[in-house]
């Protein structure tokens, strides 16, 4: 069976991704691989052009009529999240414009949740993909952002200022993890499909774990960052016992998350 698979070039994801991508023995499936930024693939997800894909997971709520969540492959931890960061100084100006890495990522939903909970009204927001958002950080250009993925790890050396981890606050306000990102499948596949889908992601997350060397080629290939230590920590912090499954805690950080998308 041929379907197509969404994944961001995040080390998170190709490293749980790559062995599935590759080949797994005696696999049922074949792949048409697409790699894209998170909004993107939303935005794929959100017109029905993929099979299976890693998105936001603040999007389902827009496209559970279509597909449904997997089990596993997605993001969803604790200390993981995004970072509302200044190329100014340690004030957040609620008056000014903040960048997003996207309009529909969980990243810009948990700004404004945080944002509501502080200053109650509308924020001033504009939108570009999560590598645009630091560039213009480190530039000058963009006053006040929120970083994903790989810089998280790099504000600091770069001389940023951190005015809020999202993550934490996310954490703290709800008592759940921080849900980040979700695996989805077509809904009119059958339960054979998708079960068959997500052994293949396990097994995929299985092998990763258990080679000699964390950081491949690959993912070093498709990572937005070159020091490999960063994509060791990246991994560290992103993969961990959710991406093989999402269990309780996780489905009620998701329950909790839709609720406030659906609002």
């Amino acid at each position: 069976m041929r379907l197509s698979l969404g994944i961001s070039t995040c080390p998170n994801d190709t490293f749980i991704y790559e062995n599935l991508i590759a080949g797994l023995k005696d696999s049922p499936f074949e792949w048409d691989v697409h790699y894209a930024d998170v909004q993107t693939l939303n935005e794929m997800v959100m017109a029905g052009k993929l099979d299976v894909a890693k998105v936001s997971a603040q999007i389902y709520p827009q496209v559970r009529g279509n597909y449904r969540v997997l089990g596993c492959g997605g993001a969803i931890g604790y200390g993981c999240g995004p970072l509302l960061l200044s190329s100014k100084g340690n004030e957040f100006d609620p008056n000014g414009e903040t960048t997003l890495p996207g309009k529909n990522t969980t990243a810009a939903l948990l700004f404004k949740f945080w944002y509501q909970k502080n200053f109650g009204d509308a924020p001033r927001l504009r939108y570009a993909f999560f590598d645009e958002v630091y560039r213009g950080l480190l530039a000058g250009s963009v006053a006040q952002g929120v970083t994903i993925h790989e810089h998280r790890f790099t504000w600091k050396r770069d001389g940023l200022y951190l005015l809020q981890d999202l993550g934490a606050y996310w954490e703290q306000e709800t008592g759940t993890p921080i849900p980040l990102g979700i695996a989805v499948a077509r809904k009119d596949f059958s339960n054979e499909v998708i079960e068959g889908v997500e052994s293949e992601i396990r097994k995929s997350l299985k092998m990763a774990w258990t080679r000699a060397e964390m950081v491949t080629p690959f993912i070093q290939e498709k990572a937005q960052i070159e020091e490999k230590n960063v994509i060791k920590s990246h991994i560290k912090m992103f993969v961990n016992d959710f991406s093989e499954a999402i269990g309780e805690k996780g489905k009620a950080a998701l329950e909790r998350l839709w609720m406030l998308s659906s609002c």
